[in-house]
């Protein structure tokens, strides 16, 4: 029987990162999905961490030789190799709210791509995460105090703050709009992905190819963005930012939409 989803996870050699990412999943209150880690890379620490790990939900480790940043072929390999019709990707640097799985379901449909966003977790909050001294249950109560009494070192701690459906607050996530992709939190159909021909393998480098450049290939392809700002959470755990100059990146990503080449010719497939 299909599952309902393919969570697929980024991934590059940092296993405690993603031993908090796999616990969080424990505590999601959909079950009915598969994992799929997207390893950019060859770790042998990585593999015998996955291979050790008890996992709760099916789970595929995809690998490929580690030759420089290639995350968008390896997320490409994930693709083919995921068993339902609906995909969301994270990072593995990111912690799930409980009802992140749910939350990405209830609102998929055909005709669009789901936007979140993340809250960028102190080094404080993060060390209490991974350290298994603040529970996946009580951060929203954590981020909450923060937000009263301070947010401290945390980023977007507004994004943190989850508001339910049922909620009377409900009306706050429709207000804010959200037309950008962010590749730790973001979901699609499988016939959407495969109508831009996948991720873009020209990018070489971190940032416009994982999720910007999708955003304007996906409205091109007539794809409308939905926003699940507040709806689905995720905490981004603290570690040093690796910055790279972005002129390439932009340079590639403006000829490719001055040609209005929204299906993507080294992608899924090779055109």
């Amino acid at each position: 029987m299909k599952m309902k989803a393919s969570l697929i996870i980024s991934v590059y050699k940092n296993t405690p990162f993603l031993k908090g990412v796999l616990d969080s999943l424990k505590y999601q209150s959909e079950k009915d999905f598969e994992v799929i880690i997207s390893e950019d890379g060859r770790d042998a620490n990585m593999k015998d961490f996955i291979d050790n790990y008890p996992f709760e939900q099916p789970y595929q480790h995809i690998r490929q030789d580690d030759l420089g940043w290639r995350k968008n072929r390896s997320l490409n390999n994930a693709i083919k190799a995921a068993k339902s019709d609906w995909f969301i990707f994270i990072d593995g640097d990111c912690i799930l709210h409980q009802r992140f799985i749910e939350m990405h379901l209830r609102f998929a449909k055909d005709n669009i791509v789901l936007a979140g966003k993340r809250v960028k977790l102190d080094k404080e909050t993060s060390n209490l995460i991974l350290e298994k001294k603040l529970n996946i249950d009580r951060i929203q109560h954590q981020l909450k105090q923060k937000l009263i009494f301070g947010k401290g070192q945390i980023g977007f701690l507004e994004e943190g703050i989850f508001i339910s459906p049922k909620s009377y607050l409900f009306f706050i996530p429709k207000l804010r709009k959200n037309n950008k992709l962010v590749g730790c939190n973001m979901s699609f159909s499988k016939k959407a992905i495969y109508a831009i021909n996948g991720f873009d393998e020209d990018y070489t480098l971190p940032a416009f190819g994982e999720d910007r450049d999708l955003s304007w290939r996906f409205t091109e392809a007539e794809y409308q963005h939905f926003s699940l700002r507040n709806i689905a959470v995720v905490y981004h755990l603290d570690h040093p930012a690796g910055w790279i100059n972005q002129d390439e990146n932009l340079t590639k990503y403006r000829e490719k939409r001055n040609r209005n080449e929204f299906v993507c010719k080294n992608g899924l497939l090779k055109l």
